[in-house]
């Protein structure tokens, strides 16, 4: 009963939001330029799904290849800063200072040095979703019971096999929580890249949506990518459930 509860109010709140939502929309006859209601954004969905599809897949295929390589990079450069306390103190301050650099700053810039293809967009998604994996796995890494790693090296077991067996398994759901983060931000690192330089993409079909005051279609997109970004944090649980 509890666990059915768990689901069933933020169902109810977000379905009293909705209807709050439509009839506001009517009753003050808010023209659908300025706010759309949610019945004219479901239509609006169904409209423009054919061209929603098309660009939804550029969109993914950037933030995943991004997610994927930020992952990667993450791990490696977490292990490196654990290794050695001089790796870390001289990379830990460059990693802070990097957040404080707006992505509509580097975007322009990653056009100009990788063109205006994929990459650029997904260096973006590499930009936002490398810090909290990175930061979340290497502090876990750090306070790993101690006594496990003497236990394992006094059965002389190497640098790697105490990393494989104890440190690893030890900080991976540290290493998970991080990766939920940043699967929540990667579609919004490709959609920040399309709309800096792009002929495709959900980011770049929001632009041309935005231009036209075409709003109920515009929301129509933001509805897809919440979508996307939730199934991307559902894919990481059952990742780590597994």
């Amino acid at each position: 009963m509890k666990q059915h509860r768990q689901w069933m109010m933020p169902v109810l709140v977000m379905l009293a939001f909705l209807l709050i939502w439509e009839m506001c929309v009517h009753l003050f006859n808010i023209a659908l330029y300025i706010l759309p209601a949610p019945s004219d954004i479901v239509s609006a969905m169904l409209e423009c799904a054919p061209q929603l599809w098309v660009h939804s897949l550029v969109t993914l295929q950037e933030a995943i290849i991004g997610l994927i390589l930020a992952l990667i990079l993450a791990v490696v450069l977490a292990v490196l800063m654990d290794l050695s306390k001089t790796i870390k103190h001289s990379i830990f301050p460059r990693l802070v200072i990097s957040q404080t650099i707006s992505v509509m700053v580097l975007g322009p810039l990653f056009s100009i040095w990788f063109g205006f293809g994929m990459t650029p967009k997904i260096m973006m998604v590499i930009f936002m979703c490398f810090f909290p994996i990175v930061i979340a796995f290497c502090d876990a890494l750090e306070k790993v019971d101690t006594k496990k790693i003497h236990l394992l090296k006094s059965f002389g077991a190497s640098t790697l096999q105490v990393y494989l067996y104890c440190k690893i398994p030890d900080a991976a759901s540290a290493l998970f929580s991080g990766l939920k983060v940043a699967a929540s931000y990667c579609i919004g690192g490709a959609i920040v890249g399309e709309w800096l330089s792009a002929s495709s993409g959900l980011g770049y079909y929001i632009l041309s949506l935005k231009n036209g005051y075409m709003l109920d279609k515009v929301f129509a997109c933001v509805v897809v990518i919440v979508l996307f970004s939730l199934l991307l944090n559902l894919i990481v649980n059952f990742i780590e459930y597994i």
